[in-house]
């Protein structure tokens, strides 16, 4: 299907670009309203507050990530009132459902020290090759742990060859040979050895066989059966020179394709155990050799856990971010607690942190989504900050962790060196002004908060010795007095006396409860949730909530939510939706069922809001400016007419056809074009669309169509004449078609 032209793309340019336009129901008020100035002297009063099922849909929108079929319904029979009580309280919510989705990513539980270890990062597997932490000694873990080693060696191998070839001068002559050993012994060759230096080793391709153990959990990744010897070094004898002898990836010959098919028919477990056990260099060649379908039947009958472990195998920093992303999809699209899941977004961009800060930023992001935002979305803000302050993503992400006081013991012991050792000063020894800027400019106070250069400067001595205790591996909050700044500090006039990391919490209990904070709080959620210029009435009456609750969020929405200013007919359809919002609604909304999360994860790269993916801290800006261009507003009616037609591999659609279709009863009247957009729109499309949109949509629908002659024959022969299966099969490939158009509408876009 070809990218949407026409008299669509006009309308969703003219109208995303334009003011909010009115719902169905308005412009149905609105020509009552004009009919009757004609008829009577006295004009109808006309309400500028959502009522009825518009409130519903209202609220739907902006507190989910978009309403599924069937939503409406259940909010009317509770009452909207009582539904939006119950979002305050996720806790009391039934998550049955969701959590059974969450069971195929096993190590979105784990606290960042197994994720390290189970699933190493490369800056783990380079400490592992310099001798600085042991390989596992058994079993699977040392297998994952292997196989990233020799890739490591083998990008440093091809990236040494290159530089050599860049240096040998254009007639300096061929290099020799490497020396063969004696006849019937077969060949040598030089490779890299772990300490950067080349080596002779035979070539014979012979290196210890790995331990094929099937790991379930923590306890079977490091069984103890029969370990290779290791090194004094920590590592396998003889193993980080094999697995650098291997040819480049370019040049490596395919897998026998018996051999994989044989693999492949293998018993889920012995299936991984099979991978588990070959040679890095072998395993690499199987995965690079497998075709599309080949891939699928890998995966077939794995259990999460074993599923884990070939990906493990493949690339376990690569796996982390995936699932990262991918839980987090899930709690979104299928979550009943949609509101946590809406103030999650909302505090994860308030607090952002970029995911390619370092190597291990998506092990941290794990832990920082689960246990420190997520957990406090709903609740005080004070906590919520306070443990924002504490976490590993935020000290590495603002570089607090490497913030010294200069008059701390650890400069004045750098400072003895130096002048011991003239020059050898560590350049990161001194104070880091990145978290205290934006924990005032972002977090709390607002660019205007009142603050000068000279308050930066002073919270961050207050947080100095606020760091990370073994990064690379354990990666947990630690305070170390030996960095911190002693003294008094001075904020905003406000005297901090010395007291070590309780400096710290003093600071931010103060900026948490500054009139400043409150302000620039509520006006981020009135954004949110209302609109991009929310009225100065309503940030008051938010701000006033928050001071008196002691920044309860709860109670800022619940305010938010009580307030005139939320349900002026304004609002409605006021905002156009960011990249994560459309793309989510319309997964929810269409009832799509998932097992592959990765081509909703490149679609929010390709439309510019890829997860975590925001380098500066500012995070994301939702305002509409931001999102609304042509190209923009194509790539998002391809996504929908990709979504609906099944066309995004590992997630599933189903049009339901009319019922007559469905049980193989007799139809009375074809279904056409008309009647199933008339029948698909209130299931996609919260309040309808207007009637310019819907004729442009079976407008385009029809140039759609006629792409395919085939098509269209198929779809104008689906009559009762054919049989019934025919019929259903050409309906649903007319819904589908219908379904990403509405999808793609300018009402389904607003929000």
């Amino acid at each position: 299907m070809q990218a949407i032209r026409g008299p669509l793309a006009v309308l969703l340019c003219s109208i995303l670009c334009a003011p909010a336009s009115p719902g169905l129901a308005q412009e149905a008020a609105a020509h009552a309203d004009q009919s009757a100035v004609q008829s009577r002297p006295r004009p109808e009063y006309k309400s500028t507050q959502l009522r009825g099922d518009e409130r519903i849909f209202h609220a739907l929108d902006r507190f989910t990530f978009g309403p599924r079929p069937g939503d409406l319904e259940a909010v009317r029979a509770v009452g909207l009132d009582r539904w939006f009580e119950s979002q305050l309280h996720p806790e009391s919510i039934d998550q049955t459902a969701l959590g059974i989705r969450l069971a195929q990513f096993p190590a979105m539980q784990w606290n960042i020290e197994d994720l390290l270890y189970r699933l190493p990062s490369n800056g783990e597997i380079r400490q592992v090759i310099n001798g600085k932490a042991p390989i596992p000694e058994s079993g699977t873990l040392r297998a994952i742990y292997e196989n990233q080693i020799y890739r490591i060696q083998e990008r440093k191998a091809e990236k040494a060859e290159k530089q050599a070839e860049t240096a040998q001068p254009a007639n300096a002559p061929a290099p020799n040979p490497p020396p063969e050993s004696p006849a019937g012994a077969g060949k040598v060759r030089q490779v890299l050895a772990s300490d950067g230096t080349m080596i002779t080793v035979p070539d014979d391709g012979s290196s210890p066989s790995k331990n094929t153990a099937m790991p379930g959990d923590a306890a079977s990744m490091a069984s103890d059966t029969t370990p290779a010897a290791p090194s004094q070094s920590g590592q396998p004898s003889g193993q980080m020179d094999s697995m650098s002898a291997a040819t480049s990836a370019a040049t490596r010959p395919q897998y026998d394709p018996s051999s994989i098919a044989r693999i492949l028919a293998l018993p889920p477990e012995q299936r991984v155990s099979e991978l588990a056990g070959m040679q890095p260099s072998d395993f690499d060649s199987f995965i690079q050799t497998l075709r599309p379908v080949q891939r699928v039947a890998l995966n077939a009958g794995l259990n999460p856990e074993l599923k884990l472990t070939v990906a493990a195998l493949e690339n376990p920093e690569r796996l982390v971010a995936e699932q990262l992303m991918a839980q987090r999809l899930t709690r979104d699209i299928y979550s009943n607690a949609q509101l946590q899941e809406v103030m999650t977004d909302f505090w994860l961009n308030h607090f952002n942190v970029y995911l390619r800060k370092n190597e291990q930023m998506p092990y941290y992001l794990v832990s920082y989504e689960r246990d420190t935002i997520r957990p406090h979305s709903l609740g005080k803000f004070e906590d919520l900050l306070e443990a924002v302050a504490h976490s590993p993503a935020m000290l590495a992400y603002l570089d607090n962790a490497e913030s010294i006081g200069p008059h701390s013991p650890a400069a004045e012991r750098a400072d003895m060196a130096a002048v011991r050792r003239p020059g050898r000063r560590p350049a990161k020894v001194g104070l880091n002004e990145n978290y205290s800027r934006e924990l005032m400019e972002l977090h709390t106070l607002g660019v205007n908060g009142g603050y000068t250069q000279a308050d930066v400067t002073e919270v961050a001595r207050v947080l100095t010795g606020w760091t990370i205790d073994r990064p690379m591996i354990g990666a947990q909050f630690t305070f170390n007095p030996n960095r911190h700044e002693p003294g008094t500090k001075k904020v905003l006039g406000q005297k901090i006396k010395e007291n070590g990391e309780m400096e710290g919490r003093e600071l931010l209990h103060f900026l948490a409860t500054r009139p400043a904070t409150a302000q620039f709080i509520s006006r981020k959620l009135a954004i949110r949730f209302v609109s991009d210029d929310p009225p100065q009435s309503l940030i008051d009456r938010m701000a006033k909530a928050f001071l008196a609750s002691d920044g309860d969020i709860a109670a800022i929405l619940r305010t938010l939510f009580r307030s005139p200013e939320f349900w002026s007919t304004g609002t409605y359809r006021a905002k156009v939706k960011t990249p994560i919002e459309f793309v989510v609604s319309a997964v929810r909304a269409s009832n799509a069922d998932i097992d592959n999360f990765q081509p909703l994860i490149n679609q929010l790269r390709q439309m510019g809001m890829p997860l975590y993916g925001q380098i500066p801290p500012t995070g994301y800006n939702w305002q509409e400016s931001t999102w609304v261009s042509t190209g923009a507003l194509v790539d998002r009616m391809n996504f929908a007419l990709a979504l609906a037609s099944n066309r995004l591999p590992g997630i599933q659609v189903t049009w339901n056809p009319l019922p007559d279709l469905a049980n193989g009863e007799p139809d009375t009247a074809a279904p056409t074009p008309e009647s199933e957009e008339l029948r698909l729109e209130p299931l996609l499309v919260a309040g309808g669309v207007s009637d310019s949109t819907r004729a442009a949509a079976l407008q385009q629908f029809q140039a759609q169509i006629a792409q395919d002659q085939t098509e269209v024959r198929r779809v104008m022969a689906a009559r009762r004449e054919q049989n019934r299966a025919g019929n259903a099969n050409a309906l649903e490939k007319q819904d589908q078609v219908l379904a990403g158009l509405l999808i793609g509408s300018p009402e389904f876009q607003r929000r």
